[in-house]
């Protein structure tokens, strides 16, 4: 006879799920529709049906140890087709919105990218850093905004501030990133391995199977359904022109440092606009744009009564609206040679890339990473 499980529900954990964007949870009457209606959903253990029973009776330990509430790519099928408008698809972008500020430490950041409230702190603390170097820098120069030709490097030197500022920011963002994705593996009960016959491969060559075949690819993306592919379009633009802008960026480090032993590689900025790396540079930013406009455009139109857009949504948009904007405009008023404006614009500009890089293990960025490795991780257990 099957012994009884006693359920201990957390109740608050449900009214901060319901806060971040599982609102809509209480009207499921667990008909399976969307776990019916899911192209990419396995059949052995289908997703959501299950978080949304789990989410109901406040089941947390179990639903931030799931692993499927990575596995979805958040298409909408679910959320479309289900008749009580319970937005299956809403709770689990919520479970990991949840899941992002509960990785790493320190846990108050993931509390203020949790509500538009904290924006202010968020925004002030790199603001005063960047206002701090700019205030040095005035004082060097005598001037707030330096006369004559217009370089960004008057104000923001690349060797004493960019520079080391951005290098702390970047490894310190990969270090909490590292230290959350083992946070997250180690999180995820084992639902059994499926038995393999003959040779296994190592994780690691997992990981390459996942990059190449799902991430560079977004196949989920296409298998969510043709009349989604805007959705592809736009990812697929905007992670390539990341990947663009940070071979540029990688470029100018290596010629700018590597140029100070190796004269042949040097690389000045700012760049002509002819050099090659700066039109690439161009390309990769209306790349940006593009894809921006694409995802920008697609949440708008989204029926708010089948798929909400949280704040999680727009701050990431958010900022890379800002970051896009703002450093096309520097660029533009360099060009035209309007001073003051260039450089309160690089400024606004130097704040939002600071904050996309140093709050991206508790933005909705670090799905790139924490997805990745739950697929990575289903794979290595022998499930497709």
């Amino acid at each position: 006879m099957a012994q009884p499980v006693r359920i201990q529900p957390d109740l608050e954990f449900v009214k901060e799920l319901q806060a971040v964007g599982g609102e809509s949870l209480k009207k499921c009457y667990q008909c399976a529709t969307c776990s019916v209606a899911c192209p990419i959903s396995p059949t052995n253990n289908p997703y959501p049906r299950k978080e949304m029973v789990w989410a109901s009776w406040g089941l947390k330990d179990k639903l931030l140890s799931d692993v499927d509430i990575w596995l979805c790519h958040n298409c909408g099928t679910c959320s479309d087709l289900c008749p009580r408008g319970a937005k299956p698809g809403d709770l689990l972008s919520a479970l990991r919105n949840m899941t992002y500020a509960r990785l790493t430490q320190p846990s108050v950041v993931g509390k203020w990218l949790s509500s538009a409230q904290y924006l202010p702190i968020l925004v002030a603390i790199p603001a005063i850093l960047w206002a701090v170097v700019w205030a040095i820098m005035a004082g060097v120069n005598g001037s707030v905004f330096p006369e004559g030709e217009i370089v960004f490097g008057k104000l923001f030197p690349g060797d004493f501030t960019i520079d080391p500022i951005f290098i702390l920011t970047f490894f310190t963002a990969v270090g909490i990133l590292f230290k959350g994705t083992k946070n997250l593996i180690a999180s995820f009960e084992p639902e059994g391995r499926t038995m393999m016959l003959g040779k296994t491969k190592h994780w690691t060559l997992h990981l390459v199977d996942v990059i190449l075949e799902e991430v560079l690819t977004h196949t989920k993306f296409k298998d969510c359904g043709a009349d989604k592919s805007d959705r592809k379009v736009g990812h697929m633009v905007l992670m390539y022109s990341f990947v663009i802008l940070a071979f540029v960026t990688a470029v100018v480090a290596v010629g700018h440092w590597g140029g100070k032993v190796i004269p042949a590689i040097a690389v000045h900025t700012p760049m002509p606009q002819t050099f090659p790396v700066k039109i690439l540079a161009n390309i990769g930013a209306v790349m940006l744009l593009v894809g921006l406009a694409i995802l920008t455009v697609r949440r708008k139109a989204l029926d708010p009564k089948k798929t909400s857009s949280n704040y999680y949504d727009w701050y990431l948009l958010g900022v890379i609206w800002v970051v896009a904007v703002t450093g096309v405009l520097s660029q533009l008023f360099r060009l035209a040679g309007i001073a003051p404006v260039a450089y309160s614009v690089y400024y606004v500009h130097l704040v939002a890339v600071w904050m996309l890089f140093a709050y991206l293990p508790w933005s909705k960025l670090g799905h790139l990473v924490y997805r990745t490795a739950a697929l990575t991780y289903v794979r290595a257990m022998g499930r497709r």
